[in-house]
């Protein structure tokens, strides 16, 4: 700011104040000033907001979950898993159904009546009274109790050297009769509820026919196709080229087992 004085003498005199400022300047600084210090204010504000979100983020998202055993499951002490249906299962990985069924870790199937069922493709076993039968490595084409098997030479004479029953079906593919019938056959094995009956479907001069189910035809004096054979004990008891109904398979099967 200057200022200007006249002394007693009629001198000029010009004072000069370095620490005056003109009024109009001071609100620019004063704004500029504070601009300056709101910037950084901002950015950290936002950083800040930037760092609680991911916070935020992180904390509530859901953590994957350890695998655990339900809670309606349990361990005994012997290792043996409990499932909430009941089910058991053992160290060594036999499974235990709730009523009573026990399949084991090769495929055996055992029935609570003591009855013993292993298939691997076409294997069928069976137990009865705490006594290993035959194992029958033929197609099961009916039947659980009795089984209705595809013939094999080995089969047949493995169910000849029981004291079962052994029904023969000598089937022809090309055969009308043979293939209306068969199904009735069938429909018969699966109701049997007697492990004493062993059938078998021979085939009988037809592309499918091997010579084992030839001698087999020639030694019962076989021919015609769908002709039905009974052997027990060795010996044949029965041989009928006529066409049966579900009530003449049952009726001729019980007589056998009576003899």
């Amino acid at each position: 700011m200057v200022e200007l004085n006249i002394n007693a003498q009629g001198f000029k005199t010009i004072t000069i104040n370095k620490y005056m400022t003109n009024n109009n300047s001071q609100p620019i600084r004063q704004a500029q000033s504070e601009k300056s210090f709101a910037m950084p204010l901002v950015i950290a504000i936002i950083a800040l907001v930037v760092v609680i979100v991911g916070v935020g983020y992180y904390a509530t998202r859901k953590q994957p979950q350890t695998a655990q055993s339900p809670a309606s499951e349990k361990t005994l002490e012997d290792g043996t898993v409990v499932k909430a249906d009941g089910t058991m299962i053992k160290p060594d990985g036999t499974m235990v159904k709730p009523d009573g069924t026990m399949i084991k870790p090769d495929g055996t199937m055992v029935k609570p009546d003591g009855t013993m069922e292993k298939k691997e493709g076409e294997t069928m076993v069976k137990k009865e009274g705490g006594a290993m039968m035959a194992k029958y490595t033929g197609t099961v084409l009916a039947g659980e109790s009795a089984p209705l098997l595809d013939f094999t030479k080995a089969d047949y004479d493995t169910a000849v050297k029981s004291d079962a029953l052994v029904v023969l079906y000598f089937y022809a593919n090309w055969c009308p009769i043979c293939k209306a019938e068969f199904p009735v056959m069938q429909r018969v094995f699966n109701e049997l509820s007697t492990n004493k009956v062993i059938g078998f479907r021979v085939n009988y001069n037809d592309d499918q026919t091997d010579n084992d189910e030839q001698n087999l035809a020639k030694q019962f004096g076989v021919a015609y196709q769908h002709t039905k054979v009974f052997v027990k004990n060795g010996q044949r008891i029965l041989k009928s080229p006529e066409g049966w109904d579900e009530t003449r398979y049952d009726t001729e099967i019980n007589k056998a087992l009576t003899q």
